[in-house]
């Protein structure tokens, strides 16, 4: 018997309806409850899978408890900051799993397993999947993996170099020279003021950025700063919701923003860029900015492969950029909030800092060479750091069955390491694991660390951070200035509130009473 074309038609349909209702059951549902029988066999702890959501929803109320209010000075800043880690490791133990939607997640504090992931970048890549706008803050070398990976950070170390560096530091110290001028202008007539220091350091850092990125274009990179931080809490606010395929393309108000910011930075950079490519072939000559460095090493690269495949793109430089401004800024700005916040409250410390500014450089503008003879500062860096990381934690993943440490994880597995975890774990650190005590680091990390993978706020392994020696030389020459002009308190309204916007933050602002010298 001959079946009619529309019998035919409604076969098809039913098979694809079926196809799809089992591919979408398989994902919600087969699929999380296979991986969640594997990693229970081997002995891991962990919470059960939830149909679709895992453990989202309870993540986003106990982040919208903790957040809700301050704490103490002298509390425990980790339940605050990762309120539903702390509470399932206290409860599973301290390697255990939980779900983001159908995804399991194994959250890691083991020293050697730490290691083993961060040295080995082609099994353990960054986290893919989820929902495709939360790429769209910046990719670049952070995002990109194998033989991609290799080409950019051979072309972008270039502009990392000491040498390079050494260029950078006049606009580290024009831009602080600025905000100085500004608390200044405050003070009127007082000998102290208070001011909340929060956005003047975001500014300043942003302005750094701008100025060794673009160089003269400066403030035109001052808008894509302001459109970045505006996509970041969006984004972040993205990223606390159970991801559904597809959902990225609906019309929400939140997608619409972040592709319209997306956009328009693309566009401010595009610009930018052009501009200096016809500059460049105008002079035959690159300057000494980011950029400039990075145009004239895409170009040697090109040059002596003889093929633009080894080469970055224009969109490969336009993410670079994206990358370098929104990390380069961030990461000096917390690490120099927290570090004002704790020699706010540890006013011994802030002497000791001052005295050696002073020994360094008396009353001379501070240059390179003298930055990196500052050792008690250092110290008070690499604690703040310790107690403060900027990211609070990393994520992985695998791709295939992979293992990790004597665990073999399923296909798809999401990997956390909890940089706060570490830093604060007392069985490492010892008793006095929550104070403030620069002297642990005085003789540096391994020797306090017995050469155990526990202290990472750059990360580790061959991704560590590329611009980690940026940051801290920028962050020397401002805290030096500042302590220069400046002694300082906590005020008595400083609220102490961190908490995590992609990094760690103060969620009420750093309001200091400042003083003049």
């Amino acid at each position: 018997m001959e079946l009619s074309p529309s019998l035919i038609a409604i076969c098809g349909v039913g098979m694809i309806v079926v196809i799809l209702t089992w591919r979408f059951l398989d994902w919600v549902w087969f699929t999380p409850k296979k991986m969640e029988k594997c990693l229970r066999e081997q002995g891991l702890k962990g919470t059960t899978y939830k149909l679709l959501y895992g453990d989202m929803k309870e993540m986003a109320k106990m982040i919208t408890a903790a957040y809700a209010k301050p704490i103490n000075l002298t509390d425990d800043i980790v339940p605050r900051v990762l309120s539903f880690v702390h509470n399932m490791v206290n409860t599973h133990g301290k390697n255990c799993f939980t779900w983001m939607g159908p995804k399991p997640i194994l959250h890691i504090t083991d020293p050697t397993m730490i290691k083993e992931m961060l040295g080995n970048y082609v099994e353990f890549q960054k986290m893919r999947g989820g929902n495709p706008i939360l790429g769209l803050l910046a990719k670049g070398l952070a995002d990109v993996e194998g033989d991609q990976w290799v080409k950019h950070r051979k072309i972008i170390n270039s502009a990392f170099l000491v040498e390079k560096l050494k260029h950078m530091v006049p606009a580290f110290y024009e831009s602080c020279n600025e905000m100085i001028s500004k608390w200044e202008e405050a003070f009127k007539t007082e000998s102290s003021c208070e001011i909340d220091v929060w956005p003047h350091l975001q500014t300043m850092t942003s302005d750094v950025i701008s100025r060794t990125a673009f160089g003269s274009s400066y403030t035109e990179g001052r808008k894509i700063f302001e459109l970045q931080t505006e996509q970041a809490e969006l984004i972040i606010a993205t990223a606390r919701s159970t991801y559904v395929p597809g959902s990225q393309f609906l019309p929400t108000k939140n997608n619409k923003r972040i592709k319209a910011i997306y956009k328009e930075v693309k566009g401010l950079i595009s610009s930018i860029i052009d501009k200096r490519v016809i500059e460049m072939k105008k002079t035959r000559s690159s300057k000494d900015d980011l950029l400039g460095i990075l145009l004239e090493s895409n170009y040697k690269e090109i040059k002596q492969r003889g093929n633009n495949k080894f080469g970055l793109s224009i969109d490969d430089i336009i993410e670079e950029c994206k990358l370098f401004y929104f990390a380069g800024q961030e990461t000096t700005a917390n690490l120099l909030v927290w570090t004002m916040v704790l020699l706010g409250q540890h006013v011994e410390w802030q002497d000791r800092a001052r005295v050696e500014v002073l020994n360094v450089f008396a009353d001379r503008k501070p240059d390179i060479e003298g930055l990196n003879r500052l050792k008690i500062i250092n110290s008070i860096f690499l604690e703040v750091l310790r107690l403060y990381p900027p990211v609070v934690a990393m994520s992985r993943m695998v791709h295939k069955e992979t293992k990790l440490g004597n665990v073999m994880l399923p296909a798809g597995t999401l990997i956390q390491l909890h940089t706060m975890l570490s830093h604060h774990d007392p069985v490492v650190w010892g008793a006095d694991v929550k104070e403030f005590n620069p002297e642990r680091f005085s003789q540096g990390t391994s020797k306090v660390t017995k050469g155990q993978t526990v202290y990472f706020p750059f990360g580790g392994g061959p991704r560590v951070c590329i611009g980690q020696n940026f940051s801290m030389l920028e962050a020397k020459m401002m805290l030096a200035m500042i302590l220069m002009r400046f002694s300082f308190e906590l005020s008595p309204s400083y609220s102490h509130a961190p908490y995590t916007i992609i990094t760690l933050q103060p969620q009420f602002g750093a309001h200091l009473i400042l003083h003049k010298r």
